[in-house]
């Protein structure tokens, strides 16, 4: 530990905890009480106090007792007199201590107990520590607790901070602006930094984790923590790397730094609020360290394992089944998206109706992506329920807007991406005017094709939407490179591919691999079998971006949803020896996706309408690290993690997909008036964090796509005789 008070004088150093990693899999913990000693070590583990400055304004490397572990046999101790104890799973360590400050005539200022125990987790072992810090000196203070871990191997790091930041988090070509990684910068106006640090609120899991060259190291706590002043105290993750030194940092209470993220591209100032203590004063928090070799997929032992915990401590909270939410969703598509007059879904709706009259109609968005935000999955998702449940307005409701769909082919051959009001078809929301992003039009014609399949089978025939699709995965074909890549944005003119990077193009491989199965043809097949090579380098770099127009080249959950429908429809359709290849890359995709999906119940402001309604987060994902919020376009993908879980018997999937209907079975309008919507309205955001809007608030429109994924999960749900309440 390191103290450091509000002049910002160094005091003494408390035992911490320092993991070594040792390539021959020995597990040993050091305790050296010896300040001054000499070690080596590959991670030191201080845990400090800081005064008012930033978190960066004292890192120090501070020797003291070590602990390390790698393997799955348990904790080796060793003290500086030599004596040893072995450390097994379910064993625990109690320390305690104070600190000096020699420049007050040895006054003790801060006692500390910890509590350390191993534990077993989901296909690992982990540490987790119970940390009390009591303040006693004489005068008061404002400080931040940090608990920190430097890490000494060697390599460029890399990052992941689950929900809110992967990798470097933002290519240099990124059209939007968002917290960047880049070592020996650190500017907070465009947001890129070689150290930073964020609240506990923006991340599925309050957890920091980095790669170098001989380990992965991961470091996590929980959203709040317990002091004796009492209130709510959010805790805070970190990372960085300064003066050649990596380091992986909690904070309690949290701070953001070098700059807020607030959803723009112009930041906020650092937050760093600080704590108040007197004689006295106590904080307690909880930390949980993991490690693992360097493999970039280790991540997922430690994710399992957390989620373990979590869910007996974070329940879910369904307002009703999913047959009743899809009673809701289709009421509400129908009532408030659907215009007859121009046969499409608007896609957002203003709750107060009244507000929308008086701004001219403008509170509402009257436009429709064809896919993605509204059109394709949403018309026949309505139109289906129409069918299954002998409502013949859904069901034309649903087919005209297909219809409408069908009818719109821009110059290269795909679907137009947008309809609008005011300008008709047009292009959607990409960097560049004249661009088509291949993800828009790849959803649309997969769901063309389910909605064309579904309506064969009842006998019913729809040539246009035929030679619509058709025209697409001609395109697709034609726009495909030699190694399989479809490339992720097109010249709306042309058809000429812009821009090749990205795996905005996966959804090319449902499409064409259902489209082979639905009109018989075998080169649609090929050609999904091709594009499968060409984006296992994205899964297997864990980072797949791209998917959504708004945040151009991003790394999104919606990536993840992707690359499991993508890799799952291969392994369906391939008899060859690849298909348990395609399997492993749609268990690593869902494994992925997993990162950005809530495993705790978030505690809001007491007065907020998401406390008010006891709002569960527990299966929510984040939108992205550029779109701080939460959102169910994980539905999109609930066939295919239910097949994943056939195919595995791998349990995890079927209950994460549980968890992320259940949590978004709450807050769809039971009747008008119901937190201020009208009956079937389902909103986009829901806002967890400092972004956008005051954590504790929901975005007040109703969003097409929330709805139609609700209602789209009933009826796959429904087709296997599963009901979830």
């Amino acid at each position: 530990m390191r103290m450091i008070n509000d002049s910002g004088i160094a005091l003494d150093s408390l035992p911490a905890f320092t993991p070594v990693y040792k390539p021959d899999g020995s597990i040993e913990i050091r305790f050296h009480r010896n300040i001054g000693e000499e070690i080596t070590v590959s991670m030191d583990a201080p845990l400090q106090i800081l005064g008012e400055g930033g978190m960066f304004d004292h890192i120090h490397k501070v020797p003291i007792w070590r602990m390390s572990w790698v393997n799955e046999d348990g904790l080796r101790m060793s003290w500086e007199k030599g004596e040893r104890h072995t450390m097994l799973p379910g064993d625990s360590l109690e320390l305690f201590g104070a600190v000096f400050n020699p420049n007050e005539d040895g006054a003790e200022d801060w006692h500390y107990t910890a509590s350390i125990r191993c534990l077993i987790g989901s296909r690992t072992v982990y540490l987790e520590g119970h940390v009390k810090l009591v303040y006693s000196g004489e005068f008061p203070v404002h400080a931040t607790a940090g608990f920190q871990l430097e890490v000494q191997d060697s390599g460029n790091p890399r990052w992941m901070v689950p929900g809110m930041f992967y990798k470097d988090n933002r290519d240099p070509s990124c059209h939007r602006i968002y917290p960047r990684y880049e070592e020996h910068c650190y500017d907070a106006e465009s947001m890129t930094a070689d150290a930073w640090s964020f609240r506990a609120d923006r991340c599925s899991l309050p957890a920091a984790l980095v790669w170098t060259d001989g380990m992965m190291t991961a470091i996590s706590t929980e959203e709040t923590f317990a002091s004796s002043r009492g209130g709510t105290n959010q805790a805070g993750v970190a990372f960085g790397r300064r003066k050649g030194q990596t380091f992986l940092r909690l904070h309690f209470p949290y701070t953001e730094e070098p700059a807020v993220f607030y959803g723009f591209p112009t930041s906020k100032p650092a937050d760093i609020p600080g704590m108040k203590f007197e004689k006295g004063d106590d904080l307690t928090f909880r930390f949980r360290m993991y490690l693992a070799g360097p493999e970039l997929h280790g991540y997922d032992p430690f994710i399992r394992s957390l989620y373990d915990v979590n869910k007996e401590q974070h329940p879910l909270n369904p307002w009703m089944s999913d047959s009743k939410a899809a009673e809701l969703t289709a009421y509400g598509l129908f009532n408030w998206h659907y215009k007859p007059e121009y046969d499409v879904l608007y896609e957002t709706i203003a709750f107060d109706r009244e507000l929308n009259t008086g701004a001219q109609g403008k509170a509402d968005r009257p436009h429709m992506h064809v896919a993605w935000v509204s059109g394709a999955p949403y018309a026949y998702s309505l139109m289906r329920y129409g069918a299954e449940n002998r409502n013949k307005d859904y069901y034309e409701a649903g087919r005209r807007v297909l219809n409408k769909i069908a009818s719109g082919i821009a110059p290269l051959g795909t679907f137009w991406p947008e309809w609008t009001l005011e300008n008709g078809w047009g292009t959607g929301w990409n960097p560049k005017p004249h661009w088509v992003q291949a993800r828009t039009v790849s959803e649309a014609t997969l769901f063309m094709i389910r909605a064309l399949s579904f309506e064969r089978n009842a006998g019913r025939t729809h040539p246009a939407w035929e030679t619509a699709i058709r025209s697409n995965l001609e395109f697709a074909c034609r726009a495909q490179r030699e190694d399989g890549h479809f490339g992720s944005y097109y010249h709306v003119e042309t058809g000429v591919v812009e821009v090749w990077e990205g795996a905005g193009g996966l959804l090319w491989i449902p499409a064409l691999v259902e489209a082979a199965e639905l009109l018989g043809d075998s080169r649609y097949k090929e050609k999904a079998l091709l594009a499968g090579q060409a984006y296992i380098s994205y899964v297997e770099d864990e980072y797949i971006y791209g998917a959504p127009e708004d945040v151009h080249l991003t790394a999104t959950s919606e990536d993840g949803y992707n690359a499991v429908m993508a890799y799952m429809s291969l392994y369906r359709i391939d008899e060859s020896e690849e298909k348990a290849n395609w399997l492993r890359c749609a268990a690593s995709a869902a494994d992925w996706t997993m990162t950005f999906r809530w495993s705790y119940n978030i505690k809001f402001p007491e007065h907020s309408l998401l406390a008010r309604y006891e709002y569960h987060t527990r299966g929510a994902d984040n939108a992205s690290p550029a779109n701080n919020h939460l959102h169910n376009y994980g539905l999109v993908c609930m066939p295919e993690m239910l097949q994943l879980f056939d195919a595995t018997g791998d349990s995890y999937y079927f209950e994460r997909m549980r968890d992320h209907l259940l949590c978004f079975l709450q807050f769809i309008a039971r009747e008008d008036g119901d937190f201020n919507a009208y009956k079937g309205m389902v909103t986009e955001r829901y806002y967890n964090t400092n972004c956008f809007q005051p954590k504790g608030m929901i975005l007040g429109l109703a969003h097409t796509w929330c709805s139609g994924l609700i209602l789209y999960a009933h009826l796959v749900l429904r087709e296997r005789g599963i009901e979830m309440k």
